[in-house]
């Protein structure tokens, strides 16, 4: 469906978007009980790549209800057109008449130059506790999450996934969960009134036994800072290598951890596991308010025994526990259950946290201008998204 101008008498009066200082925003973000990191301003200032700005949404009385990154890629020959990014955002009032909140912002980047928008509301569809996983990946005849028969179902993602069809928006979640942006399944470990206990014993056997046989082995954890990045990223180009995926160069941490670290002294943190001198894993996490996120890991393949991987995921754990964190989340999982499928073992290893795998509503785009659109969409296929 064509994207369509919203008749101006069609729009709320209380609610306008316009650009916002990443003062404003950041404000807004430590007014909230969590906002995920890619929509924080320093995440624009990480992705050097991208154009980014802040907008933000007023009603009647000029007070800033919601607000968003969006990160504007130039389409290649078109500079004047961009996508508009707003990954994992915007964050604002999912929870009723999305267009009052959306129509404005497709007004205020089309008239900006965006062919397109693609956002990932923050909000969630699907549920299923880590008994649900493991029985699901025991049993043959269950190859997804989506076919699991007990999963939680929450009405407010169910709504805004139907809102924005009905609207023209355009999904583009792949089957797999990982497409070119955000996952669209997640695993996290639900914290609030919990304590350390409490999280261990929902751990699986496995996952118990890999803590204390680090503890045992004299693994020990520490967190680093800017000066340790050198040493993680060898062990993470290892890893990449190891496990056949692309690594990042080392500037792209460093100028993470540096802009993180700017906005908030408490958002980002490295963690270093040793035995006996020896590097053996390497995590980053990130916080923004309640909400915690595994980012990146490393591990190396000798001394495997030790559990190095194991001790720093236990490390972080306790220390978002102790940050009063509501939610520690081990991000990208497929939906896969199918034991010959090689990436089951991803979601096997964030069960044995206990926990909860997570479905979200997804990446979606809105085409504003058709055909530069569908020229993106030709070109990013082409090379692979």
């Amino acid at each position: 469906m064509p994207y369509r101008e919203p008749a101006p008498m069609s729009l709320p009066a209380t609610l306008s978007v316009e650009p916002i200082s990443g003062a404003e925003h950041l404000a807004f973000v430590r007014a909230q009980r969590s906002v995920n990191f890619v929509q924080t301003p320093a995440w624009g200032r990480v992705k050097t790549e991208w154009r980014s700005e802040s907008l933000g949404w007023f009603d009647h009385g000029r007070r800033l209800v919601g607000a968003g990154l969006v990160l504007h890629r130039p389409v290649p020959g078109l500079s004047r057109f961009t996508l508009a990014y707003l990954p994992w955002g915007p964050d604002i009032d999912w929870s009723g008449d999305i267009g009052a909140w959306l129509d404005p912002l497709a007004a205020r980047l089309k008239a900006g130059g965006a062919f397109a928008i693609r956002l990932c509301p923050p909000v969630r569809t699907h549920t299923w506790d880590a008994a649900q996983v493991k029985d699901g990946v025991a049993d043959p005849g269950t190859r997804r999450l989506t076919e699991l028969p007990d999963g939680h179902v929450d009405p407010v993602g169910a709504g805004v996934s139907r809102r924005l069809r009905a609207a023209g928006w355009l999904p583009q979640s792949p089957e797999d969960g990982f497409g070119a942006g955000q996952p669209q399944f997640t695993y996290e470990v639900p914290l609030a009134g919990r304590s350390e206990n409490d999280v261990l014993k929902t751990m699986n056997q496995q996952w118990r036994r890999n803590i204390k046989k680090a503890a045992k082995a004299g693994v020990e954890v520490t967190v680093g800072d800017a000066s340790d990045l050198a040493a993680f990223h060898e062990l993470y180009v290892h890893t990449a290598q190891r496990d056949g995926f692309t690594p990042r160069p080392l500037a792209y941490f460093e100028t993470m951890v540096a802009e993180l670290s700017a906005e908030d002294p408490g958002r980002v943190a490295l963690y270093l596991a040793r035995h006996e001198g020896d590097l053996v894993a390497a995590t980053i996490l990130v916080r923004v308010g309640g909400h915690s996120w595994y980012v990146y890991g490393a591990s190396s393949t000798a001394k495997r025994e030790v559990r190095g991987s194991n001790a720093c995921q236990w490390a972080m754990i306790r220390d978002s526990l102790a940050a009063g964190c509501d939610v520690y989340d081990l991000r990208g999982i497929t939906p896969t259950l199918d034991a010959a499928d090689p990436h089951v073992g991803l979601i096997r290893f964030k069960a044995g946290t206990g926990g909860r795998a997570v479905r979200y509503v997804g990446e979606w785009d809105l085409p504003l201008r058709p055909l530069v659109h569908r020229a993106f969409d030709l070109y990013m296929r082409r090379r692979g998204r």
